[in-house]
């Protein structure tokens, strides 16, 4: 133990055996002169020595105190006792206020740094902020997003989640619920972990929409999650049938026509940049097909081609952007690709 410490330590010790004296000598005087023993510690000792080391300090010193008083003063034996029960609770006050100090000093550290995620500040920002609230997720990070319930349950929250091998963090902005979720290491399938924590964590959640925000790297980019996940949750009310969780990008045609660039963007760079970098074919068969209402008789007629030809090109744009577009509800989010990749084009001045 450092010599420092070691006198800070003797220094409580003195203070107790002195305040035993005058309390002993008097104890109408001065009835709360326990309390006092500790004030005299340096701040620094309460954060380096635990409640269970302090508690055996108090027993060393009493032990002496028996063995080097009471033996030649037995009438002292209760006054010893009561006193050293009266240092204990003093003890024990200490530290939960202490204890109590830090944890509301956590909660609003925790409620800033959601607050940052929120309203985009920089990753630096981010990244020291949750290291002092000893977040230890190495892995992808999504945001939930949805309406607080009257009766939160943080500690059950977070119970729930680090039993799927991840962690979170809460912010609860008025009516509105915030949760990042983090993964304790990276893997393949996060996607699948971070949507599964999700939906465990959907019963602490009010009624309305749900929205999972698309997975990120790091905790420093979470700012891009919360991000989708704030601009779906405006437009979800246009989205009818919406699980509990809805992915944000499920909203992306919505979220675009709202004015979301994100959105905007995601759209352009993953359903019409492949096709019109692909095959200009592609994109025409794609754009005839749903001019014409996804009728493979009528698109072929207008294109002048065998519906076989069409059936093989639909295919092929299956396989280059991932989905489907004989489904309804692709069809719907190609099209409002479509017609963004068509003015993205005419303003840049590309494939006019």
């Amino acid at each position: 133990m450092p010599p420092a410490r070691r006198a800070a330590i003797g220094g409580v010790a003195q203070t107790g055996i002195t305040s035993f004296i005058q309390w002993y000598q008097n104890p109408e005087s001065q009835p709360w002169v326990a309390a006092d023993v500790f004030g005299s510690a340096p701040r620094e000792l309460l954060r380096s020595i635990s409640l269970q080391e302090t508690l055996q300090l108090i027993r060393v010193v009493v032990e002496m105190v028996e063995h080097r008083v009471v033996e030649e003063r037995p009438e002292l034996r209760e006054a010893v006792l009561k006193y050293s029960r009266d240092i204990a609770f003093s003890a024990a006050d200490v530290y939960a206020k202490a204890a109590e100090a830090r944890g509301l000093w956590d909660a609003r550290l925790e409620a800033l740094v959601v607050d940052s995620i929120i309203s985009g500040e920089t990753s630096q920002e981010i990244a020291s902020r949750v290291a002092a609230l000893g977040w230890r997720c190495d892995g992808q990070v999504a945001v939930l997003l949805g309406v607080a319930r009257n009766d939160p349950d943080p500690d059950a929250m977070r119970r729930l989640t680090r039993k799927s091998g991840g962690d979170i963090l809460i912010g609860i902005q008025g009516r509105r619920q915030v949760v990042i979720i983090g993964l304790q290491e990276s893997t393949q399938d996060a996607q699948d972990r971070i949507a599964f924590i999700a939906s465990e964590l959907e019963p602490f959640f009010g009624p309305a929409a749900l929205i999972l925000g698309p997975i990120v790297q790091t905790v420093s980019d979470a700012t891009k999650s919360a991000k989708a996940a704030l601009g779906a949750h405006a437009v979800s009310s246009a989205a009818p049938k919406l699980s509990r969780p809805t992915f944000a990008n499920d909203l992306l045609p919505e979220r675009a026509l709202a004015g979301d660039s994100l959105a905007r963007t995601t759209l352009l760079e993953q359903y019409y940049a492949p096709l019109a970098e692909h095959s200009p074919e592609l994109l025409q068969t794609l754009r005839s097909y749903l001019e014409c209402g996804r009728s493979l008789e009528q698109t072929s007629k207008t294109m002048f081609v065998h519906a076989n030809t069409v059936r093989y090109r639909l295919k092929r744009i299956s396989e280059t952007i991932f989905a489907d577009p004989t489904d309804s509800r692709t069809a719907f989010v190609l099209q409002i690709a479509l017609l963004l990749g068509a003015i993205n084009d005419s303003e840049s001045g590309l494939r006019r």
